[in-house]
């Protein structure tokens, strides 16, 4: 099972050679099956030596970077349902989720510029709110 390949979109895919797979007895519901079954999935995937681009994996360190161990492997343990299946498969989604979260580079920002009327609008409050202060000096006599 663990030979499938992960599609995260059409042109990056997770070889399905890169992702280790082992089953654990998990906690929670299920009663006295929960003790006889490993229903529990852990998802390990090294980052470093997959086959995805070197931006897309220079993207996921700066992003996921704590969750990776000091062999740069992404553990993602899932224990949310009963069923083996559907935690391998729900394991398999969050993947897929963080790779395609980091797949599209971030748009640029552009730097803008105030418009003039923005910045005379501007000046003009500080002048004004300068006089207002300048108000409030010392009274002089006038003789």
């Amino acid at each position: 099972m663990a030979g499938d390949n992960l599609h995260i979109s059409n042109d990056l895919v997770i070889a399905g050679w890169e992702l280790v797979e082992q089953f654990t007895r998990a906690s929670g519901p299920g009663g006295q099956h929960v003790n006889k079954t490993s229903s529990a999935v852990q998802l390990r995937w090294n980052v470093a030596a997959s086959s995805l681009p070197a931006a897309v994996k220079m993207r996921f360190n700066k992003r996921y970077g704590a969750r990776l161990t000091k062999e740069g492997d992404l553990i993602l343990e899932v224990k949310d349902h009963r069923s083996q299946a559907l935690n391998r498969e729900a394991a398999r989604k969050r993947l897929k989720e963080m790779v395609k979260s980091v797949a599209k580079p971030p748009k640029r920002r552009i730097a803008t510029k105030p418009t003039r009327g923005a910045v005379q609008r501007r000046i003009k409050a500080k002048k004004v709110r300068g006089e207002v202060k300048a108000l409030r000096g010392r009274v002089r006599d006038e003789d």
